[in-house]
């Protein structure tokens, strides 16, 4: 299942709401728990996103979760956001789900707006026959206080975790604690009899007839019946806890009671925690109910779940679980496709792999920060050589061997196996080399779940999961049972200048080819790709002293522009660019100058071999004898074709994708890479590198999620090369 997890991140910026409304949120949960939710999810088997929830939250969603109207498996949210801002915070990412139709775990608007205003729940209550401590609510120290009974405690109307507490035993002190929850949380004040006795948590799981009451928690409040829990008490220094609550049978069962009915008198979903306090005579009184219980390790929810027999995995899966049922009813949890053989271990390999590449995307990104630091122009052959020295370290702890093919213009090519025959199962191929010089290189840098910098997604996103899709298979043991070859060149750039034939040998002698360029937005994987080639067109003069009419070379190159330009044809897809023009005009006899650089891209040989012989016969075609031409082919890239063996193989990646519920799609390129030099037989694709685009600007990027997803695929793919493709 797609599971989208949603949390907040930071406080208030402008990239987040267009104005400020209301007292910004102070609850958020740690980025280590959001993790670590994430990480018990892909544990669980699923696809997890961690997505932001702040103005952009439909926007991701709509590009992750499956289209369910096309046929595709519904996903789930994971609610773990507060809300930025206002006071019914809470509400606000369910609220907005409902309206894309997105399910998710826990309450819905209504039952939260309820839960966290503590006037209106309070009075929920009291209808239901439900006990819950007398109250009174004002707006202003000013006003009269009425019969107010002291003690009392004092809280904002609408908070969470402990927020404003304090104890007030009179009129002085109330007024100043009702102003100081009036000017701090812009809200009324709740002033509550303060029950002096001990307190109790109640954790419930599941929905209906299904809803299960976890172990009863009793913080210690060291023996003094007016102490309470203050925010500060939760957040840094937790009380130590009982587990279950020293309590009677009779006792235990009422709390049981009172919470079901609370929960349900609320209208609660899925998960919830409720708070009680028992006086002196042994009376119960609901405080109030959380509709978003706390996953952090040191709350009394995670506590007593513990208690009850879960893990903390089992926990977060098992409340997954309940919102699924609850939308889905049991069928859902039928898998759409059955497994590989291999899958029918206590967890499939695919899990086993996303956990593990869940578990190192820091890694992930820290290995990519690295290799985009050094810049690999690819005449920068030191800083070449420096990344391909990185790399091999990574892969010899792998068990890989290199063998280098030096070169002296570009740095080394390297080729690695971990096996001593001659015949690999799968070639990874990728280039350390990128297209930017110094001036245009663009560091690294992370922004709104993108990694941006120079090469990123050319070549070092791909050099960045393939490490961690082989390290998935190493940590679970199945790398060596593949024949893994890895072709890293170093004249991408060049149009493989110095490594097509290197390329067509080691492709020879493999099964399959798989190139890690970046894939395109939509998960876009390339099965064909055009022919490229560059031309460089020189045009000058000779003066003639005895003629007074010089031909002119600018001219002339425009009008042969304008004649190339001609040559290409959308529908054919052939395309002629000119890409760079220059000219000067001399003084006296020196020649006139003009020259223009071409590319060309065609899809089949048979057009690229006529579209040169047309540019040359442009080029050439002078009605004046006193110019001269010169033309010069550059770079050179067969096109791929989309062959049988290659839709073959495509098929069977999407099929090891979509058990992993990652959306692959053939597509066309309109730029070649070295993988063009495959010889036709052999079955390839390209572009299962992570999802990214703006290749060759300054703009260039990689999705960051996608680095788990498609090294994911990746890691199957490998692995399931050496069974028959």
């Amino acid at each position: 299942m797609k599971v989208a997890v949603i949390y907040n991140k930071r406080d208030v910026e402008a990239t987040d709401v267009i104005d400020i409304f209301g007292p910004q949120t102070k609850e958020r949960y740690n980025p280590q728990t959001v993790e670590r939710v994430a990480a018990s999810l892909e544990k669980g088997g699923h696809n997890v996103k961690v997505i932001e929830g702040n103005i952009d939250v439909a926007d991701e969603l709509r590009s992750f979760m499956p289209r369910v109207i096309a046929g595709e498996r519904p996903g789930l949210v994971f609610n773990m956001a507060y809300g930025i801002q206002g006071q019914s915070r809470y509400t606000h990412i369910p609220a907005m789900l409902e309206m894309l139709g997105v399910p998710y775990v826990g309450s819905g608007p209504q039952a939260h707006a309820i839960a966290l205003d503590k006037v209106m729940s309070k009075i929920i209550l009291q209808q239901h026959d439900l006990p819950t401590p007398k109250f009174w609510v004002f707006s202003s120290p000013e006003e009269s206080l009425g019969n107010v009974g002291f003690p009392v405690i004092v809280k904002p109307k609408m908070e969470a975790v402990s927020m404003g507490l304090k104890i007030v035993d009179n009129e002085n002190d109330l007024r100043d604690a009702i102003q100081f929850v009036v000017e701090t949380f812009q809200q009324q004040a709740l002033v509550e009899t303060l029950i002096s006795g001990r307190e109790f948590a109640v954790g419930l799981l599941g929905n209906g007839q299904e809803l299960e009451v976890l172990p009863i928690v009793e913080p210690d409040l060291g023996g003094d019946p007016h102490a309470i829990q203050t925010q500060e008490d939760k957040m840094r220094k937790p009380l130590e806890k009982t587990c279950p609550a020293r309590v009677s049978d009779e006792l235990t069962h009422e709390m049981r009671r009172l919470a079901r009915a609370a929960f349900h008198a609320l209208g609660i979903y899925d998960f919830a925690r409720i708070d009680l306090r028992m006086d002196e005579d042994g009376n119960l009184y609901i405080l109030e109910l959380n509709s978003m219980a706390s996953l952090g390790s040191t709350g009394s929810y995670v506590h007593a779940a513990k208690v009850a027999g879960y893990t903390y995995e089992s926990l977060v899966n098992r409340m997954l679980d309940v919102a699924a049922v609850r939308y889905f009813d049991q069928a859902y949890f039928r898998a759409p496709e059955a497994e590989e053989p291999e899958t029918q271990e206590a967890k499939p390999l695919r899990v086993r792999v996303r956990s593990y590449l869940r578990g190192n995307l820091t890694t992930m990104a820290d290995n990519l920060r690295r290799m985009v630091a050094i810049n690999t122009h690819v005449h920068n052959s030191e800083a070449v050589n420096q990344l391909g020295n990185w790399l091999s370290t990574r892969l010899g702890q792998m068990g890989f061997q290199r063998q280098v093919y030096p070169q002296t213009e570009v740095g080394n090519i390297l080729l690695f196996s971990n096996h001593d025959e001659e015949q690999c199962d799968i070639v990874l191929l990728a280039h350390l080399d990128t297209f930017y010089s110094y001036e245009d290189y663009v560091p690294f840098r992370e922004e709104r779940g993108r990694f941006y910098g120079s090469g990123v997604a050319e070549s070092k996103g791909g050099l960045a999961i393939m490490l961690a899709a082989l390290q998935a298979l190493r940590f679970n043991r199945r790398l060596r049972k593949v024949r893994c070859g890895i072709l890293l060149t170093t004249d991408d750039a060049l149009g493989g200048r110095f490594s097509r034939e290197l390329v067509e040998e080691i492709a020879t002698r493999s099964k399959c080819v798989v190139g890690l360029k970046c894939g395109d937005v939509d998960g876009g994987v390339v099965t064909s790709c055009s022919g490229t080639s560059s031309f460089d067109v020189e045009l000058t003069n000779v003066k003639d002293t005895q003629v007074k009419e010089v031909p002119d070379v600018i001219k002339a190159m425009c009008q042969k522009i304008i004649a190339w330009q001609k040559l290409s044809s959308e529908e054919s897809g052939i395309v002629m660019i000119p890409t760079k023009v220059e000219a000067r005009r001399s003084y006296g006899l020196a020649p006139d100058y003009a020259a223009c650089s071409l590319s060309v891209r065609f899809k089949e040989n048979s057009q690229g071999e006529e579209l040169e012989r047309r540019l040359r016969q442009i080029a050439r075609k002078n009605p004046d004898p006193r110019f001269h031409v010169a033309v010069r082919k550059g770079v050179y890239r067969p096109p791929v074709v989309e062959s049988d063996q290659i839709k073959g193989f495509f098929e069977h990646v999407r099929k090891i994708a979509k058990r992993q519920e990652v959306k692959l799609v053939a597509v066309h390129r309109a730029t070649s890479s070295n993988i063009c030099y495959v010889p036709e037989r052999i079955p390839i694709l390209e572009g299962l590198g992570p999802i990214g685009g703006g290749t060759r600007s300054a703009n260039e990027y990689i999705v960051r999620d996608s680095l788990i997803d498609r090294a994911a695929v990746l890691a199957m793919v490998i692995r399931l090369s050496a069974d028959d493709i």
